[in-house]
């Protein structure tokens, strides 16, 4: 199994509750790069990249979030990895 890397955009009820702490918890867990950031329409932005496996892990995590959030809608795009080590949020 190789690396992957989406870009993620994540709507519903995803902004202070915590989404971008957990986001960031669980792809530390994972072993994950990226980052997750809020966007200006409400929306979440989430880069992620690393081992196939985790990545698609992480990807049925983001459907749903934290029990903090409601989300209403996903989707993600193939993306170039980040250039950075860790995850960041703003």
């Amino acid at each position: 199994m190789g690396e992957q890397s989406f870009v993620v955009r994540v709507w519903g009820q995803v902004q202070g509750v915590g989404f971008r702490y957990f986001t960031r918890e669980r792809a530390l867990q994972l072993g994950l790069r990226g980052h997750a950031y809020n966007l200006e329409d409400g929306s979440v932005e989430v880069l992620i990249a690393g081992p196939e496996q985790q990545v698609q892990m992480m990807l049925g995590w983001l459907e749903h979030g934290p029990r903090t959030a409601s989300v209403t809608r996903m989707e993600y795009a193939k993306a170039a990895p980040p250039t950075g080590q860790g995850f960041h949020t703003n």
